[in-house]
């Protein structure tokens, strides 16, 4: 079924939101996504790779209609058996900011203290875990002075990313380019590398264990519920203020 036509679209971060929470509100949000798959759309907006996906679906998590990965830099069609299939269409603007800058980033911040580069397959990004005790704002110039955006999470991910992309502004070109309407919406995250679908304009919930610094940038947006649970059970609360779920 066509994503246009759905009643219900969830879009989702993984780590500490979809897949957070208590065991049983975990396996009453996927059991309700299966059970009403006709009408409900699935997207998972990730920083994580899309190898991870697959393997999520392998082990019997519901399967996304779309997955957007590594914060918002790849988008992907997921097939049941977990298959992926980079959907060349809908990344050709994120290519194009990118403009192959892998090395050039590499290059550019060589010896810098307090990152060390995260050895995984990234297409249009440079990740590195970081030590905030000895990190010095010159890497942080030195990635505007590229033209590149910088996501920090956590206070522990330096995100080297194209120039504005990241999880909010795709997931509303994929929207736009499938044609949901984005009133059907509810985006879910829990950290900072969700704030931008958070304050995209969609309808969002910050899930309860969301990370403070978070919560401190959704300050004053009615659009976005803070939820009191956590991970799904949060996503489940969202829901039911909206009359959806099985706790509606």
């Amino acid at each position: 079924m066509s994503l246009s036509n759905c009643g219900f679209v969830l879009a989702t971060d993984l780590d500490g939101t979809f897949l957070g929470g208590p065991r049983r509100a975990r396996r009453r949000l996927y059991s309700w996504i299966e059970e009403t798959r006709v009408q409900t759309g699935l997207i998972y907006v990730t920083g994580r790779p899309v190898a991870f996906v697959s393997d999520l679906v392998r082990t019997g998590h519901p399967c996304p209609d779309i997955a957007i990965c590594d914060v918002g830099t790849s988008v992907y069609r997921i097939s049941s058996d977990g298959t992926a299939v980079a959907d060349a269409d809908l990344e050709a603007p994120i290519a194009a900011r990118w403009d192959g800058a892998t090395d050039r980033v590499r290059r550019a911040l060589a010896g810098h203290p307090g990152l060390t580069e995260q050895v995984l397959p990234f297409r249009h990004r440079l990740s590195f875990d970081m030590d905030p005790a000895r990190l010095t704002s010159r890497s942080a110039a030195t990635v505007r002075t590229m033209g590149l955006d910088l996501l920090i999470s956590q206070n522990r991910d330096f995100d080297v990313l194209p120039k504005g992309v990241s999880k909010g502004p795709t997931l509303l070109r994929v929207l736009d380019r499938l044609q949901v309407t984005p009133a059907r919406v509810l985006t879910a995250g829990d950290t900072l590398n969700d704030l931008s679908m958070l304050v995209s304009g969609l309808p969002g919930v910050a899930v309860g264990n969301a990370e403070p610094a978070l919560l401190s940038a959704l300050d004053g947006l009615p659009h976005v519920f803070r939820a009191t649970r956590k991970g799904a059970a949060g996503i489940l609360e969202a829901m039911a203020r909206r009359s959806l779920g099985p706790d509606a």
